[in-house]
């Protein structure tokens, strides 16, 4: 008897996973919004969008909330960027 394991999700398919997940929780509750701009394992570039952008909070969502949200399930994770 074989068994077989299911596909695993790349590194890359998580995080964007992931970063969907808080960006409708954003874009419902604060009319802002977050891009995955890309992930090379350890470092995470991402884009605010609407109201987000140039929100004096921007910095704290960055390194706060989404850092401290993906942080836990990529422990290699060494920094979060926002870009323009």
């Amino acid at each position: 008897m074989t068994t077989t394991t299911p596909t695993q999700a790349t590194d890359i398919d998580r995080m964007k996973s992931l970063i969907e997940n808080i960006a409708g929780y954003m874009e419902l509750f604060h009319g802002g919004s977050v891009q995955i701009v890309s992930f090379d394992g350890e470092t995470l570039k991402v884009r605010l969008t609407g109201h987000c952008v140039g929100c004096a909070l921007s910095e704290v969502t960055v390194h706060g909330w989404i850092e401290g949200t993906v942080k836990p399930f990529f422990p290699n994770l060494k920094r979060v960027e926002a870009v323009a």
